[in-house]
């Protein structure tokens, strides 16, 4: 597992049952549903933009989208108020864990997510506890396609990366924050193919864990992300 999240390194690989799909597809509609109260318009609205590309990349059907842009500008009043929440926790060996969820019911999350943290070896902890071990970035996962990783990456740095790291044929593009469109707009202009673009959690410091604890943290991460309000897992493992 490397610096980004758990799910950003198997997503691809992960083959999709029908319930599986009508679940992400669900969590990707939450993800929509709060990016367009910022505003329903995703030319002027980057992080809906964003949400509204993860959707389609992942099969999303147009109406289900349309409807969740709706349903966060005010323009529908079906389903409730959504709101993002990030717990804080350990999981097994102490690795950190930062939970991103979307949620119409902060306590009936926090009770669901509490109760799968403590049956998994994991316990969550205050607000404070694990934030400060990692730093906000935005991450842009590119296809490689063939390239030379060495110029993609020297590429990528003249766009603006603060950082990039190579797993398998993608390269994660690591940028401030603030510099995400930027740095993505100009990978796009510069011919790049990208799979992906977020806001993310890097870790300032990564560890390492025993076979058997790496084995305890992979179920705990696996029901964490089945969980039907979690949008996405941050971990510190090397």
């Amino acid at each position: 597992m490397s610096g980004h999240s758990h799910w950003a390194g198997i997503r691809h690989k992960k083959a999709l049952t029908d319930a599986k799909r009508a679940s992400v597809f669900t969590k990707l509609g939450n993800m929509v549903t709060i990016a367009a109260r910022y505003g329903g318009d995703p030319n002027m609205n980057f992080r809906l933009r964003l949400a509204i590309d993860t959707a389609r990349a992942a099969n999303m059907p147009k109406d289900r989208i349309e409807k969740a842009v709706k349903r966060g500008a005010g323009e529908s009043k079906d389903g409730g108020t959504f709101e993002e929440l990030v717990y804080e926790a350990y999981g097994p060996g102490q690795v950190a864990l930062l939970i991103g969820t979307a949620t119409d019911n902060r306590n009936r999350t926090f009770g669901e997510i509490r109760t799968l943290l403590t049956k998994n070896g994991g316990k969550i902890v205050a607000e404070g506890s694990v934030s400060f071990l990692f730093r906000p970035v935005g991450e842009i996962e590119v296809s490689l396609g063939g390239q030379d990783r060495d110029e993609c990456e020297l590429a990528a740095i003249e766009a603006g990366a603060e950082d990039v790291e190579s797993e398998s044929d993608s390269l994660f593009v690591y940028t401030k924050p603030e510099g995400l469109q930027t740095v993505k707009e100009r990978l796009e202009k510069n011919g790049f193919q990208i799979l992906s673009a977020s806001l993310s959690r890097l870790p300032l410091q990564k560890m390492t864990l025993s076979p058997e604890e790496i084995a305890t943290l992979d179920h705990l991460l696996e029901v964490l992300e089945d969980h039907q309000d979690v949008q996405i897992v941050w971990d510190n493992l090397s």
